[in-house]
């Protein structure tokens, strides 16, 4: 990858997860050859499913991708709020972004979504390559220089982080962060959906907090945070039984999920960690994305809508600017507080949910959700 070649500005871009695809389309689309380098040997991803709020879908239709996504999840509108008796105390009506005739969120199997985005890079002429990830740069007057893990070298325009909550690359940078554990551990396991999930219900209990999420017409995902646990891991043959177990103290509709849960063979379990850059997300012709620059609690469902933000907003302002360095600090600026906003919302929720105090939370997310559709 030579940078300049032919007046064709070049990226290389780290991760080939939902921040790093949609920066991907994004810069091919506005005209820049891009290469994207994961780490993963296979081209699958991991995990259940996930929310793709108002926002990602506005986003998404920007990359002319909301309507795939559309079709591989399940549309909807509602957050019913259930209390420890099991009684529905509160109704949020999502933004509906994308007009009135069409959901305001859809729940999407993460393979589902990777596939969507994973076509559209290609499509949009990125090169995917699997395997490989950064070991080194060396920032030039007008380029980087990185050598890859295999040893080879590329000459770049632009080096984009879009390599998770651990990134090497703002390592690399010298981009320091210091994501925090919140004594939170969540629980996810995929489940048949019950005919009344047609949108997200989230349960108090008198400890923990458990939901369901639809994802297709025959699928869903229960989740739990488990509050005031130690960052460990668990043998995963004790974690369906351990799940089932959590969920058995909640009453009205989550017991019909206990044995859903029981029955499955996969669980997943992550330790809750947040963390947002504080200054500078960039330095020289290198940028961090996704959760290497915020990473939010997943109490307000909106990672993914800010992983995509940050490709499509990310390529509209090195479009509009004549040097990199300008471009990138106008998408930081551009960015910043609202990523922080969110990251600091999600954390105050998850609070909340620790000390028992739902009903404080229940407007906040409201609240959140109304100060995120506003445009990015």
């Amino acid at each position: 990858m030579d940078s300049g070649h032919g007046g064709v500005r070049t990226a290389l871009i780290v991760g080939a997860g939902v921040a790093g695809l949609a920066a991907a389309t994004a810069l091919a689309r506005a005209g820049w050859r891009v290469e994207v380098v994961e780490a993963n040997p296979a081209r699958e991803t991991t995990g259940w499913g996930l929310s793709l709020t108002g926002p990602a879908l506005r986003a998404l239709a920007e990359l002319d991708l909301a309507d795939a996504c559309l079709a591989e999840g399940h549309g909807m509108s509602v957050i019913t709020h259930v209390n420890v008796r099991g009684e529905p105390t509160d109704r949020v009506e999502l933004p509906r972004l994308l007009g009135a005739r069409r959901p305001a969120m859809v729940g999407i199997a993460r393979p589902a979504l990777h596939r969507v985005l994973y076509a559209a890079a290609e499509r949009s002429g990125a090169l995917v390559r699997h395997g490989l990830t950064v070991a080194a740069l060396e920032q030039g007057a007008a380029s980087v220089r990185v050598r890859l893990s295999d040893a080879t070298e590329r000459q770049a325009t632009l080096v984009v982080g879009a390599d998770g909550l651990r990134s090497s690359v703002r390592g690399l940078l010298g981009l320091r962060a210091s994501p925090g554990y919140h004594g939170q551990m969540v629980w996810r396991a995929l489940v048949p959906r019950p005919s009344w999930a047609t949108g997200i219900h989230q349960f108090a209990g008198t400890v923990d907090t458990a939901g369901l999420v639809p994802l297709s017409a025959s699928q869903a995902y229960v989740f739990l945070t488990e509050n005031g646990v130690a960052h460990d891991v668990l043998p995963e043959a004790e974690l369906a039984p351990r799940l089932a177990r959590l969920l058995e103290p909640f009453p009205g509709r989550v017991r019909e999920l206990v044995p859903l849960v029981a029955a499955r063979r996969a669980v997943v379990r992550r330790p809750v960690r947040t963390h947002v850059l504080r200054g500078a997300w960039s330095r020289g012709s290198g940028v961090v994305i996704g959760d290497a620059a915020h990473a939010p609690a997943p109490q307000m469902a909106s990672g993914a809508a800010l992983a995509i933000e940050d490709g499509l907003v990310l390529a509209q302002e090195l479009d509009r600017h004549e040097s990199v360095g300008a471009g990138l600090a106008a998408f930081t600026s551009r960015r910043a507080q609202r990523c922080r906003t969110l990251v600091e919302t999600s954390m105050t929720i998850a609070d909340l949910e620790r000390a028992q105090r739902h009903d404080e939370a229940y407007p906040l997310v409201n609240a959140c959700h109304r100060l995120m559709a506003e445009p990015a």
